[in-house]
């Protein structure tokens, strides 16, 4: 119980140490450095997708011979569609951007800041939840170790989030460095709860592990291909998106293969 513990809080735990960067910069990161950073997010979540969630889903349905893809697909496009349908209903602004997404309501700049992150945070959170409720289903495919390889390479890229989001907050919003530090804290605590809701959902439908293993990656794509990748496309062509893409992907890949 204690390993699951750790391994939920470990996402947060980076969120939550990238935002105490705000005590100790003064201003926003460097364009060049925030683009490496993203790009480095959108390898580690998409390495983790296809090594931490769609082949373990799809070898635990190699009893279904030629069709062991299907849970896969299934679970990948529900990801889609339920991400898709959350940035439509729910009011958010990226970071960024001037115009909010979402239905139009009557909020203050930061609040839409932190609803646009904590929808990023959500497939996180469902990611190591469900990874986790694998291992404890006693799936062959999910070890502890490979488990805490997810963990732990969310946990890496929400650190560069965590900066991201509390020094805009404080250099543009002019909050200060307390309140923009809570307010980076809190964005990640939907990961947590979103890992043990799913813990709890998984353990009383085990037959649909696969589909919630897909689930989780397709929420993460969309999160890549909808937002960490345009922003890193922003403002001036640069190749270093593009550079921390593959740093990601590597390291998320080592340390699932290493770990796994």
């Amino acid at each position: 119980m204690k390993e699951i513990i750790a391994g939920l809080l470990l996402p947060f735990v980076g969120t939550s140490a990238g935002a105490a960067c705000v005590f100790f910069l003064k201003g926003e990161l460097n364009q060049r450095v925030q683009k490496m950073l993203l790009g480095f997010a959108s390898g580690v979540m998409v390495a983790a997708s296809v090594w931490s969630l769609l082949i373990p889903a799809m070898d635990m349905s190699e009893q279904m011979g030629r069709f062991a893809f299907l849970p896969a697909v299934v679970g990948l496009g529900g990801g889609f569609v339920f991400l898709l349908a959350m940035d439509k209903l729910i009011p958010h602004l990226h970071l960024g951007g001037t115009e909010a997404e979402g239905p139009r309501v009557k909020l203050k700049q930061t609040t839409m800041l932190l609803l646009a992150v904590t929808l990023h945070n959500i497939p996180e959170g469902m990611a190591v939840g469900v990874i986790f409720a694998g291992m404890l289903a006693d799936q062959a495919e999910i070890t502890l170790a490979g488990a805490f390889a997810l963990s732990v390479g969310i946990a890496i890229q929400n650190f560069p989030e965590g900066a991201v989001i509390s020094l805009p907050l404080r250099s543009e919003e002019g909050l200060s460095r307390g309140n923009a530090f809570v307010k980076g804290v809190l964005s990640g605590v939907v990961e947590p709860i979103a890992g043990v809701a799913t813990i709890l959902l998984s353990r009383h439908i085990t037959p649909l592990l696969p589909y919630l293993l897909a689930f989780a990656a397709g929420a993460m794509l969309y999160v890549v291909v909808e937002e960490l990748i345009p922003e890193t496309a922003q403002g001036e062509h640069s190749d270093l998106g593009t550079i921390g893409f593959a740093l990601g992907f590597a390291l998320m890949m080592v340390l699932d293969v290493a770990l796994g």
